[in-house]
């Protein structure tokens, strides 16, 4: 083999070696996926802060990480659209815009209520659900939460509102607008506990000095892929773009640059 085939062979297997390595071969994609996904030429993200699940800032690069914002970003790339996250306060506000068809992905519980309103894929991250207090609190596990006098928040119109509202025979359900309003409820001593899952709870407790989720959990829930209804043509495309997140390691390494803490073994919904 002469000198100069030798060095195109060597180019050629480096630059094969790359382009496999970093991922940048994305699918073809029928145009009418693309439509069916991103009908205004750019991929819509639902997100809202403060939970590793949808999205959250790095305390040390200031970057927005999470999830939803993550995978929505690489849907966006594989799609061959522009990424453009949507911020709403809550998870509820995300499923009305879905519902609305002002946003076209995001990435949560996939709860039979909420597969009523919006496409899942199948589950690919389980979360306990638990509950946050303040140091002094009486209550070491969810079994002493279900008491006279108790006031626990929960986002409003989230699926731990629905549960829990059913579920207590004496502890109050306190709905709040957002996350950042349950912490400062908590401090006011306006509730005595935040229930949610541990995801967010853990990220709360890291700004509430001596804060504790508590041990042990009063369900699970099950985050999936969400689309809006009607983008059946894009469906199969995104399920099969979340189950190569899952099996590439993917998935797992936007999980550990969000920091997610709280799941559990995969269990069946």
């Amino acid at each position: 083999m002469n000198l100069l085939r030798r060095s195109w062979l060597v180019g050629l297997l480096a630059a094969a070696s790359l382009l496999a390595g970093c991922g940048a071969l994305a699918p073809v994609v029928e145009p009418d996926v693309r439509q069916a996904l991103a009908p205004t030429g750019k991929l819509r993200v639902g997100v809202y802060p403060g939970s590793p699940t949808s999205m959250v800032t790095d305390a040390k690069t200031g970057q927005k990480v999470g999830v939803a914002y993550e995978l929505g970003r690489e849907l966006a790339r594989q799609l061959g659209v522009p990424f453009e996250p949507v911020e709403f306060r809550r998870v509820a506000e995300v499923i009305d815009a879905m519902k609305a068809g002002t946003v076209d992905f995001t990435f949560t519980n996939a709860s039979a209520a909420r597969a009523k309103l919006v496409d899942f894929t199948e589950p690919l991250i389980d979360l306990e659900l638990g509950y946050l207090v303040l140091p002094g609190s009486p209550l070491q596990g969810p079994a002493d939460v279900d008491r006279p006098g108790m006031k626990i928040g929960v986002s409003q119109g989230s699926t731990s509102q629905g549960t829990l509202t059913q579920a207590y025979k004496a502890a109050t359900v306190v709905p709040v607008a957002s996350l950042k309003i349950g912490a400062e409820m908590l401090t006011q001593g306006q509730l005595h506990a935040f229930a949610t899952n541990k995801a967010i709870l853990f990220e709360m407790a890291d700004g509430l000095p001596g804060a504790r989720v508590l041990d042990g959990r009063w369900g699970l829930e099950h985050l999936a892929i969400a689309v809006p209804k009607g983008r059946e043509r894009g469906l199969a495309f995104v399920r099969t773009f979340a189950a190569q997140a899952q099996t590439s390691g993917r998935l797992q390494a936007i999980v550990q640059q969000a920091g997610l803490r709280g799941t559990a073994p995969a269990v069946a919904p």
